[in-house]
Order: C-alpha cells, then structure tokens, then sequence
C-alpha cells in the first residue's frame, strides 16, 4: 500500500523532473554592497570571565576546554587590520555582557575601554562596527540566578544593552541584539542552562528583550539599523520562524541570515550537523539563493543580510573532495548575485570568521579565512588560507566574468519546500 508520504514524495520528484529552470542570469552586486567579516567574543578572545559558556567548557561535557581561544582580546588590531587588508566595509564583533559585567550593578571599566579600542581600531581602518549584543553567552551570576527561566533576566539584559548602546551611539553601527535565537535555545537545552520546560518561557524573552531592544537602540542611535540573524535550517523555517522571527518582524530594519548547509534529495549530509560534525557536510551553495529568495517572497521590502556563511575543514586539513574554501566563497557569492538578480533586497555579506575559532565546546571545526592552531600553537600564528586573496579579489572586483558554479546543484533542493525543488534556479 502506498502511504501518503510516499506518494507526496513521488510526487515532488516528478514535479522536479518537469519544472522548467529559470534562465540562468547573475547580476553583479552592487557598490554600495557591504562586505564584511565576523568573530565573536567568546569564540574568540580568550581570558574567558565567569560565564555560562566558560562553566560548560570547564564542565567536562565539551570536546575541547576554551583555553586562550585565539586571543582576540589582545590581538585585535592584528586581526581588525588583515580585515581592513581584505578591503571590506564591516567587522562584526560582540561585546561581551559577562565580560563587561562581572557583577550585578558593577561594570568593569577596563573592558569596557578594551571594547571602546576595538571600536577605535574598527572605524580608524575605515570599516563600520556591525555589533552583536548577545552571542550566546552572559554572565556567571545570571546563571546562577537561573539564566533565562528566570524572569528578571530580561531587565538584567537590557540594562547591559543600554550601557553597550549608549556608549557607541553615533558611529553608524549595524546593530545584532541576539545570534540566531533558536540555536541558541538549543544550546541552553543542550548544556542544562534550562530545562525543556522552560523553553517557551526562554523564547518569550527573547522576543522581548529584541523587541524591546529594538526601540532602546533607535531611541539612543536613531540612525542606526537593527536586527537578529536567523540560523537557516533546511525544511524547518516555517516552524522556526514561528518561533522568533515572526513575532519580532515589526522591529527589524534588516533581516540577517545565516547559511551554512543545504539539503537535497541527493545530498542528506546535512545530518551531521546534530554531531556538529559541519566538516563532513557536503556543500550546497545554490540553498543561499533559496533561502534569500524564501524571505524575499515572505517580507517583501526587508533588506536582507547574510550576517554569518562559511566552510569548515577538519582540524584545517583539506577537504577529502577536493573542494576549497575559495571555491566555496565563489559559489556562494555567485548564488547571492542570482538572487539579487531575481529580485531579492540583499544588502551585505559576512564572511564567518576571520579566523578560527572555538565553535561552541570543540576546535576541530576550522572556519578561518586565517587559519590558527589554538590547541598546539603558543604563539597562535595566524596563517592565510586560499580564500584570502579570493576574498580580496570579490571585494575589489566581484566574480571573473562568466564565472559558472564549481558545485553542481542539488537533485530537488528542500532547502525551500515547495518552491526550491520544483522551480529550481
């Protein structure tokens, strides 16, 4: 007997069979398009202060201890400059609430100062600070008043964000109140932070310290832009987005979006990503278009950001087929500008990261246009990968004339359902 999945799943695949491709057309991004590169706080810096993240990697529980990190937090204008030599407009950083608030109502001035150079550094190299409020990670003493289940973190949160905002209003920021909140759930769930009971009560707050963020920033910065990004999951955004962004769509002045992996009747890799295993997904940059077209079509007129997308490699060793961190960065860029072209408000690109860094409890995933050895480097050497120059290269120039995909696409795409497989690009 032929089940109703089944045959809606015969279905799809005759209707991908059928469906005639849009013509193959790319436009070139435009020069007011804002490149960028990101890094986190705690990812990053090292010297890691009492925080929730810094008790879960010292519980036992990670692969890898956070240690030194890369040592962001004295080696910034190091990296701020090989961004500025990278020829981009923008450098996403956080600000680290745990770091900047090591106690209730105390605020440690030196870290602030820390920030405050960081931010110095940023706009002297001509670059504009994208700034993220809230990466996962807030202070030890939150913690241990019961993290998000407790209600009173939601005004311990802003009073961090009012002294953040205040004190770099004026500059032109682009502004990120919280990174991809559903990951972040899962993280918190994942870690003990909450219990599974407390996971509506901690994306209520979510919402509302965004919301609530939102009008505080253009209250004190009213020129600023403001938003969240969203972790793209294949096949899930209509429930996810249900979640978070949905109900905060009246205060975002951009939507960031966050691509890494796509999913395809031909390609199912994307499974590893419940291992955070990243390194062994097969690639599929062609899912960037459908994701930006999906919200294109879904918030007609809301520019869009693609605030984090990269490729690890494992432990930094190439890729077993092959396929390089430039190659990745072409595709992907390519996919942008046929989304462009086909009518999506895409407005800048962050390449994630500027170097590796600690991806949440392991070092074996390598994102880094710089790559580092956190683990057996004591001097932390940072070493150019291919997609330096490449990257370079698109900045000053976009994409060689002609340039076709190094990456064939998927066979009916679920990046998008239903649209993705049976209208692909």
């Amino acid at each position: 007997m032929r089940t109703p999945s089944r045959l809606l799943g015969a279905g799809a695949i005759l209707l991908c069979l059928l469906a005639p491709s849009a013509p193959a057309h790319a436009a070139p991004l435009p020069d007011d398009f804002l490149w960028g590169v990101a890094t986190s706080g705690f990812q990053s810096e090292g010297s890691s202060p009492d925080s929730n993240w810094r008790r879960y990697s010292d519980s036992g529980r990670t692969h890898d201890a956070i240690g030194t990190s890369v040592d962001f937090r004295h080696r910034y204008a190091e990296d701020v400059g090989r961004a500025a030599d990278l020829g981009v407009d923008v450098f996403r950083f956080g600000v680290e609430w745990a770091r900047v608030q090591p106690a209730p109502g105390i605020w440690d001035e030196t870290e602030l100062q820390y920030y405050d150079d960081v931010v110095h550094e940023i706009t002297r190299r001509g670059m504009t600070p994208m700034i993220t409020l809230d990466h996962w990670v807030y202070p030890g003493w939150v913690a241990d008043q019961g993290g998000w289940a407790n209600p009173d973190t939601v005004e311990n949160w802003l009073a961090n964000a009012q002294t953040v905002v205040e004190r770099y209003s004026g500059l032109g920021a682009l502004w990120i109140t919280i990174n991809e909140p559903t990951v972040y759930l899962q993280k918190e769930l994942t870690f003990g932070g909450i219990g599974a009971e407390q996971a509506p009560q901690m994306l209520d707050r979510l919402v509302e310290v965004h919301r609530r963020a939102y009008d505080l920033i253009h209250d004190s910065d009213p020129g600023a832009r403001v938003s969240s990004n969203l972790a793209y999951i294949p096949a899930a955004m209509d429930a996810l987005d249900a979640t978070f962004v949905d109900r905060v769509r009246d205060k975002l002045d951009f939507l960031g979006v966050d691509y890494y992996y796509g999913l395809s009747l031909d390609n199912l890799t994307a499974a590893n990503a419940v291992t955070d295993a990243f390194y062994d997904i097969s690639p599929q940059p062609e899912g960037i278009y459908h994701a930006l077209m999906r919200y294109t079509n879904k918030f007609p007129g809301l520019p869009l950001y693609v605030v984090e997308n990269g490729m690890p490699t494992d432990d930094g060793k190439p890729r077993p087929d092959g396929y390089t961190r430039s190659d990745h960065l072409r595709d992907h860029v390519y996919w942008m500008e046929r989304a462009r072209a086909d009518g999506a408000p895409l407005i800048g690109y962050n390449y994630w990261s500027i170097t590796d860094n600690y991806e949440w409890g392991t070092y074996r995933p390598r994102f880094g246009l710089f790559t580092v050895d956190a683990l057996t480097d004591p001097n932390l050497t940072r070493r150019p990968t291919d997609a330096v120059t490449t990257y370079r290269e698109i900045v000053a120039n976009g994409l060689p004339p002609g340039y076709e995909p190094d990456r064939r696409t998927g066979f009916c795409s679920l990046v998008n359902l239903p649209r993705s497989c049976t209208n692909p690009p």
